[in-house]
């Protein structure tokens, strides 16, 4: 009952549109604030491979497997997470606020913010994530009063002609 008001509802579309463009500006000024200033997340990285998240008071690693990747992978190639992070945060913010590929847009953000829970930072994370969650939980209907009343139905539309060309 509850997805189907979610999901279909034009209040809770308005509701939506109000949290999403909310949520879009949150992301939007980050990552603006980024690009401008040349970020650098070097520093960032080698001190969540050196500090991790650990548990208390046996000081166990909660999240090894993150750590790996960002020993292994994200600190070796900082300069492609210096361009992905910046334009990553200002796209997902786009789409929010526009509400174009708003399911889309919400579901990377609470990718990115999953990833910086993992290295150790709350800060708005978690208030991002229970936003975001009602946002890609309603679909179609949370980019309603968006560019998504446009866009999704040329891809549905285009998806209907490839299906149809294929057979």
């Amino acid at each position: 009952m509850f997805n189907k008001l979610l999901r279909e509802n034009s209040i809770v579309a308005g509701i939506l549109t109000v949290i999403r463009i909310y949520l879009g500006w949150h992301w939007l000024t980050a990552g603006w604030g980024k690009v401008v200033n040349d970020f650098d997340a070097t520093g960032f990285l080698a001190n969540a491979v050196a500090n991790p998240v650990t548990s208390g008071s046996d000081g166990e690693i909660m999240y090894p497997l993150y750590v790996k990747f960002m020993e292994a992978f994200a600190l070796p190639n900082a300069p492609l997470i210096n361009i992905l992070i910046p334009w990553g945060e200002v796209l997902v913010g786009l789409g929010l606020i526009l509400g174009c590929l708003t399911t889309y847009a919400a579901f990377f953000g609470m990718v990115m913010n999953f990833a910086f829970l993992l290295a150790g930072t709350v800060s708005s994370n978690p208030w991002d994530i229970l936003l975001s969650i009602f946002i890609a939980a309603a679909g179609y209907n949370a980019g309603k009063f968006g560019l998504d009343r446009f866009v999704i139905p040329l891809f549905r539309e285009e998806l209907k002609i490839t299906n149809t060309s294929d057979n």
